[in-house]
């Protein structure tokens, strides 16, 4: 698509590429999930990037586009559906941190951002916050709409602290070093992931490295255009992570996705070749441990129907989704399942199910449909953002059925 994008801005390059490569051809529209639920034009990704085309070109004022581009999931559903190539997560996520400098929010809506900002990227913070927020959830009715939503996102309880040491040595012949992230969220609300991950890799030969001194990969501040802040959370790892491991392992599809964008994050930064090296050391927890093979597992007593439900940032952003199902379908007595529209979103991708909650809880309640189809024993993922997703749709409809990290069915599955 011809274009006469002109800015000084460090993506500029990357976002004008998108938009030159796009031929319109309509492709990425059965991929969309806004698409196929709203049916609008605008709400595709061709019609996103028409619009976004129109407000760098400064046809189109900002405020008319965003409705539209606030919709967007950023689920990258459209990135490995389109025939052209277009690099869409360069576009976006450019876009909204450009746009972010200049929106004008209506206060509720900024005091809601400014409550994500500040408390989802700091553990403390967040369950200290999430333990105050369950004392407001009486309240629910009289709360704005913003706030409801998040409140009623919360847990019954939250689990308490695990604490893993610095460094779990490797059980038998050493294969690998990693460093383990642990996640932010994540840390509060399923402290068990983490712990199994690094259980199941030390079991595999792997000495895991858990610097104490890690905090967020900046991906949640990304995700929402806080672009700066971003940037200056991420770089406490840079520094925290020992140099001579041969991996970086997240167990969230979210931070996974995020940090390996860095190169783009931290293009024109002094610290950009740091940012680049630590990168490209990024994987998924399934996707390293399918690479060094798995140690026999003793597996279950007996069959278990298991649906892995694809999180997006492994699926479309990552291109992992051979990795984790062969993993899982090499545990004795399992027995894999596939759901139909296995690729489309669940509506959690980072805060959209705060920032959309409507179009978020329809995503939820058609992808709980695809997997009730196919009556499984058990849900298997690899992202807490879609854990808490499907567990909180799967309890609005008075189903039982559990849904667990892929870290932790390993876990389950080794010999005692």
């Amino acid at each position: 698509m011809r274009h006469q994008i002109v800015s000084d801005d460090l993506r500029a390059p990357e976002m004008a590429e998108a938009v030159e490569k796009c031929v319109h051809c309509g492709f990425c529209l059965a991929a969309c999930p806004t698409y196929n639920l709203l049916g609008e034009e605008m709400d595709s990704p061709r019609g996103r990037i028409y619009l976004m085309k129109n407000v760098l070109e400064e046809n189109l004022p900002a405020v008319e586009a965003q409705p539209y581009i606030d919709r967007c999931l950023g689920c990258m559903a459209c990135v490995p559906a389109c025939p052209s190539g277009v690099e869409y997560g360069d576009l976006l996520v450019g876009y909204r941190a450009l746009q972010e400098k200049e929106r004008q929010r209506p206060p509720l809506d900024a005091l809601t951002r400014k409550l994500i900002c500040e408390t989802l990227p700091y553990p403390r913070r967040f369950r200290l916050a999430a333990l105050t927020g369950k004392l407001g959830q009486a309240l629910l009715p009289a709360l704005p709409d913003a706030f409801a939503t998040m409140l009623s996102l919360l847990p019954d309880s939250l689990p308490p602290a695990r604490p893993l040491p610095p460094v779990l040595p490797a059980q038998g012949e050493r294969r690998g070093k990693v460093a383990l992230l642990l996640g932010c969220a994540q840390q509060v609300l399923a402290p068990e992931i983490s712990q199994a991950a690094a259980q199941v890799l030390a079991r595999n030969g792997v000495e895991v490295h858990i610097p104490r001194e890690q905090g967020c990969c900046g991906s949640i501040l990304l995700h929402v255009g806080e672009e700066k802040r971003a940037r200056d959370i991420a770089r406490r790892n840079f520094d925290c992570i020992p140099e001579d491991v041969d991996a970086i392992i997240t167990t969230a599809a979210g931070c996974g996705s995020g940090m390996k964008d860095y190169e783009l994050l931290f293009k024109g930064q002094t610290d950009a070749a740091r940012a680049a090296a630590f990168s490209k050391k990024v994987m998924d927890f399934s996707a390293y441990l399918a690479g060094i093979g798995l140690r026999a597992m003793t597996g279950f007593p007996g069959e278990r129907r298991v649906v892995y439900q694809d999180a997006c940032h492994l699926l479309h952003a990552q291109g992992c989704a051979s990795e984790p199902r062969a993993l899982l379908a090499g545990i004795p007595n399992l027995r894999m399942l596939e759901i139909a529209d296995a690729g489309m979103c669940c509506g959690s991708a980072g805060t959209y199910n705060i920032d959309q909650p409507e179009i978020a809880a329809e995503l939820a309640r058609r992808k709980v449909k695809s997997i009730l189809a196919v009556e499984p024993d058990l849900v298997v993922s690899g992202n807490i953002g879609c854990i808490t997703q499907l567990r909180g749709e799967l309890a609005r409809q008075n189903q039982t059925l559990p849904i667990r990290h892929i870290a932790e069915v390993l876990r389950e599955a080794a010999p005692n």
